[in-house]
């Protein structure tokens, strides 16, 4: 059995398991923000995290008396919009493909020494926008989000192996597009 996780907003959850119309508005105030974050970083579109937002939390309190407790609440909501976010990606027909598919990219770019550049995190955001959908979804997942390969393989249902090609080809091909920012487009 799992533990009981002390959720800080337990008093705002209950009231919405009763349905209450004030404490649901509350409970969207206080996460929706994150959560449009996280779907956009897996949809890049804004409409796209738009409806999965919508959806995330109708789904929210639909289901809420399905919550154990066994993490926070905003864990509970995260996990739905992930799920939600992969679900739109895969309705526009995400390319997630093993690496036995596909060759070894042979256009990384060497710096050839110890060369070190600053770049804008707007670069970088954009440059994360830029990615194919199967590459943002598991370069998203992984490092802004904090799953490991294995769970990302349980999530979008690929190997493990798929998940680690994608996330090393994400970080190319995003090493790629940041190359061509950097010294082309100044």
């Amino acid at each position: 059995m799992g533990t009981q996780y002390r959720n800080i907003h337990q008093d705002i959850v209950d009231q919405c398991k009763n349905e209450d119309r004030q404490a649901q508005f509350q409970f969207y105030k206080l996460y929706s923000k994150a959560m449009y974050n996280i779907a956009y970083r897996i949809t890049n579109n804004e409409l796209d995290a738009e409806d999965v937002l919508q959806e995330a939390f109708v789904s929210a309190f639909k289901n809420i008396h399905s919550y154990k407790g066994t993490a926070s609440i905003g864990a509970w909501l995260k996990r739905i919009v992930i799920n939600n976010s992969i679900t739109a990606v895969k309705k526009r027909k995400a390319n997630l493909v093993a690496m036995e598919e596909h060759g070894e990219y042979a256009d990384i770019v060497d710096y050839g020494g110890d060369e070190v550049l600053y770049l804008n995190i707007d670069k970088i955001r954009n440059a994360i926008q830029l990615l194919p959908d199967g590459y943002r979804v598991v370069f998203s997942l992984y490092l802004m989000e904090g799953y490991d390969h294995q769970e990302i393989a349980s999530i979008l249902g690929i190997t493990e192996s798929t998940s680690k090609s994608q996330y090393n080809r994400s970080k190319k091909k995003l090493r790629k597009i940041l190359n061509e920012e950097v010294f082309y487009h100044e």
